[in-house]
């Protein structure tokens, strides 16, 4: 297994016992992916948030060999569901068909302020 990504820490700086994502054999695993550009919450909306995750998510799948395209399984945290409509459009603009399988379930979040969490499976191409 080879670790993805630098080790994560919250804004506060507390340091968190998981890896952003691992990659074992052909298969990539990213742990839930957060809207934090630069150690801060990005603020602004669902979209905003969105596209901040969004870029998190294919930044560490570059590092991997990866890109969206490979992603076969998402799990999304969204914290309000009124919010769901504005997070599924950008969704649909990031990734492309075929479309990875999904859940989606509304929760609340530990890191205050962030409105989604999604985390992924990708499955590396074989050359």
């Amino acid at each position: 297994m080879k670790v993805i990504g630098n080790p994560i820490s919250l804004p506060d700086g507390t340091a968190v016992p998981l890896s952003a994502g691992m990659e074992t054999g052909d298969f990539v695993v990213l742990s839930g992916q957060l809207p934090i550009k630069n150690g801060e919450l990005v603020l602004g909306g669902i979209v905003e948030q969105t596209n901040a995750v969004i870029d998190n998510i294919e930044q560490l799948l570059v590092s991997a060999s990866c890109s969206l395209d490979d992603v076969v399984k998402s799990t999304v945290w969204l914290t309000d569901a009124a919010n769901f409509a504005a997070f599924n459009t950008v969704y649909g603009q990031r990734f492309t068909p075929p479309y990875p399988a999904r859940s989606t379930v509304v929760s609340g979040l530990l890191l205050g302020g962030a409105m989604l969490e999604i985390e992924v499976l990708a499955h590396k191409a074989v050359p």
